[in-house]
């Protein structure tokens, strides 16, 4: 079987303040998303969010329905977002093959039924980096290169988070139901995403770190303002962070890092802001 899951339960914040770095890895953390041959998928009950990474090498990979959906097959009652990470490929949607490059999007709506995941060269296969929440509408399934995304250029060099944010799923760009996905890229020299930190308690978020150097690693800050805890990871690892949470991060080396959220809006911009000197 070519498919691997688990399934995350949620925490209450009041809980995961007391978790030690064991506890905190084990129920946010997602360690292994891109295998060889292989699809890994996490089911998490916030917001019924899965994450997912596949890696298609010596054959196609086809995304087919996990035991907790209970559904005939995967975007039954979900949407899909999938950004490409490694080399060329394609994803071939009931029949109809959509070109993947490096760090281009498709959206795949709801009622789609074979997914199917291939690569150009088994040398340097295509890494598919998923996101799904549920969808109460069909929209139509559509390719987003960074051409078409919504670019904002972010922080400064004086604050060490100088970024471009590129918005790739987002109601600018693509129509979906709940889930917005994109990148951020870290300027040279700057390490801070999410930068004043802020929560949205409308929405989840999780968070995938790529390109970060071999012997490099990543500090993801979580939490509530008040009760700051940290994860650290390295390259191609994701992190669950609950809406009860703030979401940022430093790493000992540039990097760029995938967010996607699901939950209940649309508007980018609604956030409760924190700031550095407020955190503890």
């Amino acid at each position: 079987m070519s498919i691997h899951f688990e399934e995350r339960f949620a925490s209450h914040p009041s809980d995961a303040k007391h978790y030690d770095t064991q506890q905190l890895r084990e129920h946010f953390l997602i360690e292994k998303l891109m295998e060889a041959d292989k699809i890994h998928l996490v089911y998490s009950h916030f917001d019924r969010y899965i994450t997912g990474g596949a890696v298609p090498v010596t054959v196609p990979l086809e995304l087919t329905a996990i035991e907790p959906l209970k559904a005939p097959f995967f975007c039954h009652r979900r949407e899909l977002g999938i950004i490409n990470v490694g080399g060329k490929g394609a994803v071939t949607v009931d029949g109809k093959v959509y070109s993947m490059d490096f760090k281009e999007a498709l959206y795949i709506g709801k009622g789609s039924q074979k997914i199917l995941f291939s690569s150009e060269n088994a040398n340097q296969p295509a890494r598919y980096y998923m996101n799904s929440a549920p969808a109460h509408k069909e929209f139509p399934t559509r390719h987003i290169t960074l051409k078409d995304a919504n670019v904002l250029q972010m922080g400064s060099q004086q604050t060490s988070n100088e970024r471009q944010i590129n918005q790739l799923l987002i109601s600018k760009v693509v129509e979906t139901c709940q889930l917005q996905m994109g990148m951020t890229e870290l300027r040279p020299g700057s390490v801070w995403n999410t930068m004043p930190a802020h929560t949205h308690s409308r929405r989840m978020e999780v968070y995938f770190y790529f390109n970060v150097p071999d012997g490099q690693a990543i500090c993801h800050f979580m939490g509530q303002p008040q009760e700051t805890r940290h994860i650290w990871m390295v390259n191609e690892q994701a992190v669950i962070s609950p809406n009860w949470s703030i979401h940022s991060a430093a790493g000992t080396a540039n990097y760029i890092f995938i967010w996607g959220m699901a939950g209940e809006n649309l508007d980018y911009g609604d956030m409760d802001v924190v700031q550095p000197n407020q955190l503890r």
